[in-house]
Formats: structure tokens, sequence, C-alpha cells
């Protein structure tokens, strides 16, 4: 595969400093049941990275002495994770507000129809991919069958409340790209999503997140893979770069998602946030350091690492695990 990490690192970004941590983001692993072409942490159903209760308990202890509010979980799919319901419920416990990044195929897959009624019974905040309303398009990106399983999947959770007016059960979906452009205005695309899934399936959802794709990992490899020739086989990446940096504002800098957000690879080491997860970018700038390690620190203040691909997050609308900024 190719490796867009040594085009990335070197950066006219701002410097960035985080201010008041509120959330952390735990990934939980790379295995997924799905090989999605956008994705960024090169997921799939051969990864084998799976987060120990060990770290998900030094997590939970961090989150608790820091005062934290919300704890994001991604992948992979995160249900995939065997103490997946365990952190769920310690952390409801806890009196945390738990979001969970699921692929919503893995809701219909064999040994996971427990899922569905576990999350809502939790009352998890779900954040659902669904890169596009139309299913040959969904199919081309994700693989065939998802958009009908994730249709079935979307159904089941509006039945048990999801997406549904004054049910307290929140339902986003996510919109990515099919290739290297900028996602479209975000509420605009919100209301087609509406139309569309409402009136072909009856289906409900509070929120659309537009995300934009990251030059990294998998998608920074189809990129980079995109030129007819050997010797220009750098043109697409080259260009997608210049689009995202040619569409910075500035003024997207004091709402990017790592001024309130921290990361935690499977094995607990830390990183400003997942995109710098996935591009062995870690927090302080050094050598990786673990959460546990981290329990009594003040991270107010503390400097963000920065790169390339930071200009994803500031182009256009802007972009962040909550959409358009």
């Amino acid at each position: 595969m190719y490796n867009s990490k040594p085009l990335l690192l070197k950066s006219e970004f701002p410097a960035l400093r985080r201010a008041q941590l509120t959330t952390l983001q735990m990934n939980l692993g790379y295995l997924c049941n799905l090989s999605c072409v956008h994705c960024h942490v090169n997921a799939g159903p051969k990864r084998t990275e799976l987060m120990a209760r060990e770290v998900m308990e030094n997590a939970l202890q961090f989150a608790e002495k820091q005062g934290l509010q919300t704890l994001d979980l991604t992948g992979g799919s995160p249900e995939m994770n065997p103490d997946f319901r365990w952190l769920v419920e310690t952390a409801r416990r806890q009196g945390l507000h738990v979001i969970d990044r699921c692929n919503p195929t893995i809701l219909v897959e064999p040994g996971y129809e427990w899922a569905a009624e576990f999350l809502a019974g939790q009352q998890v905040e779900i954040i659902a991919s669904l890169p596009c309303y139309i299913g040959d398009n969904v199919d081309a990106q994700r693989g065939k069958g998802v958009f009908s399983s994730s249709i079935a999947a979307l159904k089941r959770l509006n039945e048990l409340g999801y997406g549904r007016p004054d049910s307290g059960l929140e339902l986003n979906l996510v919109f990515n790209p099919q290739g290297p452009v900028l996602p479209p205005p975000q509420q605009a695309l919100e209301q087609q999503y509406r139309d569309h899934l409402g009136g072909e399936f009856g289906i409900e959802f509070n929120r659309l997140l537009a995300i934009t794709n990251m030059p990294i990992q998998r998608f920074g490899a189809v990129l980079m893979a995109g030129g007819k020739h050997e010797t220009d086989s750098r043109q697409v990446f080259d260009d997608y770069l210049r689009l995202l940096k040619d569409a910075y504002k500035p003024e997207n800098l004091s709402k990017v998602m790592c001024k309130s957000l921290l990361s935690i690879d499977w094995q607990g080491f830390v990183y400003d946030c997942d995109f710098n997860q996935m591009l062995d970018m870690p927090q302080g700038g050094k050598q990786p350091v673990h959460i546990g390690d981290l329990l009594e620190k003040d991270l107010d203040s503390a400097p963000i690492q920065v790169a390339e691909h930071c200009f994803g997050c500031t182009a256009g609308q802007g972009s962040s695990c909550g959409g358009a900024l």
C-alpha cells in the first residue's frame, strides 16, 4: 500500500493549542466487518488489534479525574470488541455521555443482534456511517449489499426510538465524499437525505454530519495510486492536498475537534486526534505516552501536533467528528 505519511508531515499549518478538554475518543480496535475505500483507519475483517479491558479501565479513570463529559467510541466497528458492553455500561454508570461511531451493518450481522437494543437501553448516541442516500454509490464505496443492510439497521433503530422526536435517542448519519472533493454544504445535503430516506424508506434521523476525507491510510493510498502512469502516481494526491489548502478558512481554527478532544489508540497511547493516531503523531510530539500515565496531568493549553492533513479540518465549511464547523 502506498504510504502518504512522508508527504504530510512538513507543513505550514498554523500552531494550535488545546482549550478545555471535554471528550475522550477511544479507538477500540481495527476489526471491522467492512473494508471501506474512504477508511482512514484501514480497518477490516482481518485486523486483529483490539483494546484490552485494562486500557479501558485506565481510560475511565482518566475521564473521571479530568472531569470529562463524553466518551466517543470508534474503530473499526467498536461493537466487535468483546468488552464493548462492559465499557459502555461502566461509562454510563460513571455519568458519561457515550457516542458509538457505528457502521450500521454490524447491527444486522449474525452474532450482533443484541447491539441495537443494548445501545438504546444505555441511551448511547449513535453516529452511523451512510456516505450517500443512493444505494449504488454506497455499495461502490463500502461493498456490495451494504446499502440494503444499512437501511435495515436504520429501520430497526427507528423502531427502538432512535431519531424520533422527543425520544432522547439520538441518531446522526455521516456523509463522506466518494472521491477527492470537499463535501457539499451540510444543511442542504441533510435535507436531501431526509427527503430521500424518509420518502423511500420512512427513515428518520436527527442530524447529518458531512466529514471531509483525510489523505491518510486507505484513502491516502487510493489517492497515491490515482495516476495512470508511475511517473504521475502522486498527481491526484497532490491535487487533493492543494484543494484542501486553497479552501483553508482561518475562522475554522477555533472550532476544530482537537481543541477539546483527546484520542487514544487500542493500546492506550495518546494522540491529539484520531487522524494523528493513524499517522503515528503522538500527543506531545515525542515518544507515545500511555493514558495511564496522564491521570493527573493538566492538558489544557498543551500544544497540538499539526501536519498537512489538518487542512482537511479547516477547508471550506470545516470538518470534525461532529460534521461541518
